[in-house]
C-alpha cells in the first residue's frame, strides 16, 4: 500500500461507499496524486462504528493521522435499504379533507393490465394514520378553506398517542401556496417536539398530488434513521480526531452537507449507485467516449446507467421499492433530482433458489454482509452469485485476500450441492454455471428494457465495468447486450468511492407554476428563478463553495396545452424583451422534435415545473496513469468455465504487474484487488496509456 505523506495543510480527501456488502475506502493526496484504496465487510449493526475503525486501521497503515484529512466524502445504500426492507420510522400523515387515501388510489391505474394477481406497494403509512385537515387552496394559490387548526391539533394527538416518529404534511396545491402547510407544521411541531415534520411544498413542490405525497411520505418514513445514522457517523469520525464537515452523496450526482441530508435523507436515496455512475462519467471523459454503459455489480445489487459524451443521464423522478422490478408503476413514485439509472436486485450476494415451478432463480434476496455467501464462513448456508462463481473458477480461492476474507471453495460446493445441484438432479459444476447465466440474463432483460424506454444504442456504446462483481460478469453481459467493447478503468473494485472524490456539490430547487406561456406573469415568473437560484446558492455555501465557483443551470419542464407529461428543457439563456415566451415555447418544440421525431404546430405550450441547479467547482482526483511493477507472465493457471463454454484451463494475470501496451487473448482471468477480470474466449484485452483495461469482444 502506498504512503501518503503528511503536509502542514491537510491535502488528503477520502471517499467512503457503505454498500450492502462492502464498504470501500479510497484516498487521494491532492499534492503528489497518491491514490489509496482498501475494501472492508460492511457491518450492518454498526456502520458509523466500523468506518471509524476502518479508517484507523487505514491511516495508521500509510502513517497518517486524521488531522491531515481535508474532507471526507459519503455515500451510503442504508436509506434506500431502510424503504425496500420496510425497516423504517412509524409516520402519521396529514392531508387535506377528502385526500387521506391518496397514497392506495394513486394514479387509479393497474401497472399490468393482465396480471390477474398484480401486487401494489404496501403505503408506508397505515390507514389508521392518515389523518386530514379541513382547508382547501386552488390550483392558482387562491386559499378557498382557510386552515382549520382544531384538526390540526386533534391529528397531533392521534399521532401521539399512535407513538409515530415522524409525520408528513401534503395539502392540496400546496406547491403554489404552502402557508397551509407551513401552519399545520408549526402547530404539530409544538405538538409533538422532537418528532420530525416533512413538509411536501419543503420536499417536492410540484404538481401530481400522488407523487407528492409519496415523495413526503417516503422523507418522513426514512427521516429519523437517517438522522441517527448521520450524526452517528460525524460523532464516530469525531472521535477518531477528524474534526472537519462530512459531505453526503445525493441521488443527483452531487455533494451536500450532512445538514442538508438530515433535512431531506429522501434524496441520498441512490447515493451510492449516483457515486458510481459519476466515476465512469470520469473515465469516459478521459478517454473520450460519446456513449457509455457504466456497469455497476456489487455484492446486493447490479446498476446500469447511460452517459452521453461524459454525463451520466437525470431525471427529476424514479420509482423505488418496485414489487415487479421489470415493471413501471409497481413502486414508490419519488419526486426527487436523481441520475438516471436502473438498480437490479442482482449482486454478488444474490442468494439463487428453486421457485415453486422448479425453476431456478437469483435475486432479489442478499446475503449481504452478514451472513454473506456460503464461501466467506460467516454463517451463510444458502448459493449466492459469489459462491457460483468460485466454482465455476471465475473468482479464485485468493480472491478476496485484501479485503480480509479467506473463501472456502467446499462452503460454496456444498451450498449450490444441496439447494440447487441435487433437486435438479445436476452437477454442482452444471448448477453454478446456470446460476452465472440466470443471473447475466437478469441484468441483460433489464438492460435491454432500459435502453428501449430511453432510445439508447446499446451497440454504439462502451461498457464501463466496476465493482466488486461488476469485471467478473461484464464480457457475458456485454456479450448478451451486444456491447463491443469493455473499459475496466484503475481500482474499479472500489471505483464507486473514487466518484466521491470528483463529485460537485450541486444544490437544486424546483417549483410547480403551471401556466400557459402566453398567459404568463413574467414578474413571477423572473422572481420565482431569481428566488430558487439564491435558495440553491446558499446551499452551496454550506459546503464551502465559493460564490466565483457556482455555475448555474436551468430548466423548465413543459408540455403542449391538453397533454398529461411533459419534458424537461434547458434554459441556456433567459429570455428578455417584449416576448421571452416566444422564445421559450421555441426551445421547447425543439426539444421536443429531439425527444418524438416530430414537430407539432398551432397547439400553445405551457410551463409546469421551473428548476434551478447550482452547481460547485468539480475537486480534482484522477486515477493514476503509472503501474507499480511490470510483469507480462501469468502467476497461476486455473481451471475456469467461462459462460456459454466447456471447463478449461486459463492464465491468470496480476493486473498490478501489467504495464501499458500489455495485451492478450482470451480466454484468460486477471486477478484486481478485490475482483477478477474474465476475459472470455475470442476476446483481445489490453492496456491502454491511462491503465484501463480494454477488452473487445
Amino acid at each position: 500500500m502506498p504512503t501518503i505523506p503528511s503536509d502542514a495543510e491537510p491535502a488528503i480527501r477520502v471517499g467512503v461507499d457503505v454498500g450492502g456488502t462492502f464498504t470501500d475506502f479510497v484516498l487521494f493526496e491532492a499534492g503528489t496524486g497518491v491514490v489509496a484504496r482498501a475494501k472492508r465487510p460492511t457491518s450492518p449493526g454498526d456502520p458509523a462504528g466500523a468506518i471509524a475503525d476502518d479508517l484507523t486501521t487505514l491511516m495508521s497503515d500509510l502513517g497518517i493521522g486524521a488531522g491531515d484529512l481535508r474532507a471526507i466524502s459519503h455515500a451510503t445504500t442504508l436509506v434506500t435499504n431502510a424503504l425496500i426492507e420496510r425497516k423504517g420510522a412509524v409516520v402519521g400523515l396529514l392531508t387535506t379533507k377528502g385526500f387521506r387515501d391518496v397514497l392506495e388510489t394513486g394514479h387509479e391505474t393497474r401497472y399490468d393490465l393482465f396480471d390477474l394477481f398484480l401486487a401494489r406497494p404496501e403505503p408506508l403509512v397505515p390507514r389508521r394514520l392518515r389523518l386530514s385537515a379541513a382547508e382547501r387552496i386552488d390550483a392558482s394559490g387562491r386559499v378557498l378553506v382557510p386552515l382549520n387548526e382544531r384538526d390540526v391539533d386533534l391529528a397531533a394527538d392521534a399521532f401521539l398517542n399512535a407513538g409515530v416518529e415522524a409525520v408528513a404534511v401534503c395539502f392540496l396545491h400546496s406547491y403554489r401556496n404552502p402557508s397551509h402547510e407551513k401552519a399545520a407544521g408549526a402547530l404539530l411541531g409544538q405538538r409533538l417536539p422532537g418528532v420530525p415534520v416533512t413538509l411536501s411544498s419543503d420536499i417536492a413542490p410540484e404538481i401530481r398530488e400522488y407523487e407528492r405525497t409519496s415523495t413526503a411520505a417516503a422523507n418522513a418514513y426514512v427521516h429519523p434513521m437517517a438522522t441517527r445514522l448521520f450524526g452517528s457517523i460525524e460523532r464516530c469520525l469525531s472521535d477518531v480526531g477528524y474534526a472537519r464537515p462530512v459531505s453526503i452523496m445525493l441521488s443527483a450526482g452531487g455533494l451536500a452537507s450532512a445538514d442538508r441530508a438530515r433535512a431531506h435523507p429522501i434524496q441520498v436515496l441512490e447515493s451510492g449507485p449516483a457515486a458510481g455512475a459519476i466515476a465512469a462519467a470520469q473515465v469516459s471523459r478521459e478517454i473520450g467516449l460519446s456513449n457509455t454503459v457504466s456497469f455497476d455489480m456489487g455484492g446486493t445489487t447490479a446498476k446500469l446507467c447511460f452517459i452521453a459524451d461524459g454525463e451520466p443521464r437525470r431525471a427529476h423522478m424514479f420509482e423505488a421499492a418496485r414489487v415487479d422490478r421489470f415493471k413501471k408503476g409497481s413502486g414508490l413514485p419519488l419526486v426527487v433530482p436523481a441520475i438516471d439509472l436502473i438498480e437490479i436486485g442482482a449482486g454478488g450476494g444474490s442468494i439463487a433458489y428453486l421457485d415453486r415451478l422448479g425453476l431456478l432463480k437469483v435475486g432479489p434476496e442478499s446475503a449481504g454482509a452478514d451472513p454473506g455467501p456460503a464461501a466467506y464462513r460467516r454463517g451463510g448456508t444458502k448459493p449466492t452469485v459469489t459462491d457460483a462463481d468460485i466454482v465455476t473458477g471465475l473468482i479464485g480461492a485468493d480472491s478476496f485476500g485484501d479485503c480480509g476474507i479467506e473463501l472456502d471453495v467446499a462452503a460454496a460446493r456444498s451450498a449450490i450441492e444441496a439447494h440447487i445441484a441435487s433437486p435438479l438432479g445436476l452437477p454442482v459444476d452444471a448448477a453454478a454455471a446456470g446460476i452465472h447465466d440466470v443471473v447475466n440474463e437478469t441484468m441483460a432483460v433489464a438492460g435491454r428494457m432500459h435502453a428501449a424506454e430511453t432510445g439508447w444504442d446499446l451497440r454504439g456504446s462502451t461498457m464501463v465495468a466496476f465493482g466488486g462483481a461488476g469485471p467478473v460478469h461484464a464480457w457475458a453481459l456485454a456479450r448478451s447486450l451486444r456491447i463491443p467493447r469493455i473499459v475496466v478503468p484503475p481500482g474499479a473494485a472500489v471505483l464507486s468511492a473514487h466518484g466521491l472524490l470528483v463529485a460537485q456539490p450541486i444544490a437544486d430547487r424546483a417549483r410547480g407554476y403551471p401556466t400557459r406561456l402566453d398567459d404568463m406573469d413574467w414578474s413571477h415568473a423572473d422572481a420565482l428563478m431569481s428566488e430558487m437560484e439564491a435558495e440553491a446558492r446558499r446551499a452551496l455555501a454550506d459546503t464551502g463553495s465559493q460564490t466565483e465557483e457556482v455555475s448555474v443551470r436551468r430548466s423548465i419542464a413543459m408540455r403542449y396545452v391538453g397533454q398529461g407529461y411533459e419534458i424537461d428543457v434547458p434554459i441556456h439563456q433567459w429570455p428578455t424583451g417584449a416576448c421571452p415566451g416566444e422564445a421559450l415555447a421555441q426551445a421547447f418544440v425543439e426539444e421536443y422534435e429531439r425527444v418524438f421525431g416530430r414537430r407539432v404546430s398551432d397547439v400553445p405550450v405551457e410551463a409546469v415545473t421551473w428548476r434551478v441547479s447550482a452547481i460547485g467547482r468539480a475537486p480534482s482526483a484522477p486515477l493514476p496513469a503509472e503501474p507499480t511493477r511490470r510483469q507480462s507472465e501469468p502467476t497461476a493457471l486455473r481451471r475456469m468455465r467461462p459462460p456459454g463454454s466447456g471447463e478449461t484451463t486459463v492464465p491468470v494475470y496480476s493486473r498490478a504487474g501489467l504495464s501499458i501496451g500489455f495485451s492478450l487473448l482470451g480466454p484468460a482471468a486477471i486477478a484486481d484487488a478485490g475482483t477478477t477480470i474474465v476475459v472470455g474466449p475470442g476476446a483481445r484485452a489490453a492496456v491502454d496509456s491511462r491503465l484501463n483495461l480494454v477488452i473487445d469482444l
